[in-house]
């Protein structure tokens, strides 16, 4: 069986994975780029944003693990775009420009379902209305026999906790104090109870933990 894996999941020290008050121009809310600095100078973003170069180490060897062995990925609607309710621009095509960083079918998970978008590099869109057992199992046949990725935001990543069903989960606590927005953690009382927890901190800053499921 595929495995379900989150990746590069970043929380600031009071849970939150992203701020309050989403728009075009902030994707993070009021949290702007605070959660992902961590993450910008590395190899593996500086590869998926066509540039050379970036760093090493801790935060690349982490942050490189997000696209080996990816069929497919589930996200939410809010971290496709910024929209809620019904669909007023069906032209938006997500933050990413003509080709997204996935490479593989991505299933967007909406109440509001439009035609599937095809874009460069292989990146399909499909916009469902469902739930994590069926959306997971629309992606497990996509993916080939590859694992699916649980892209986020938050509260798409804490469904699936909910539900019982990743297997690999790999959150960045950043130290920082939002005070707001989208909590990760939130009616997950003894989710270690089910993985094994590893930690590694890392000189820029941020903490590493990895959730395997026993």
């Amino acid at each position: 069986m595929s495995k379900v894996r989150v990746h590069n999941l970043a929380v600031s020290l009071d849970g939150f994975a992203t701020g309050d008050g989403q728009s075009l121009e902030a994707p993070f809310g009021h949290a702007g780029g605070r959660l992902m600095e961590w993450f910008f100078p590395t190899r593996t973003f500086q590869s998926m944003t066509g540039k050379d170069g970036g760093s090493e180490g801790v935060d690349n060897a982490f942050a490189s693990a997000w696209g080996p062995g990816i069929g497919a990925e589930i996200m939410g609607r809010n971290k496709f775009g910024p929209q809620r309710g019904p669909w007023q621009d069906e032209e938006w095509t997500g933050w990413w420009g003509d080709d997204p960083p996935f490479h593989t079918p991505v299933f967007v998970l909406t109440h509001h379902p439009r035609p599937t978008l095809a874009m460069e590099g292989g990146n399909t869109f499909h916009f469902v209305d469902a739930g994590p057992a069926e959306a997971l199992a629309l992606a497990r046949e996509a993916a080939g026999g590859l694992d699916v990725r649980i892209g986020g935001g938050p509260s798409t990543v804490r469904q699936f906790l909910a539900a019982d069903l990743v297997d690999h989960l790999h959150v960045v606590v950043v130290p920082i104090i939002l005070g707001r927005g989208v909590r990760l953690w939130d009616g997950l009382e003894s989710l270690e109870d089910r993985f094994t927890v590893e930690s590694v901190t890392s000189p820029s800053g941020v903490t590493h933990l990895t959730f395997t499921r026993r």
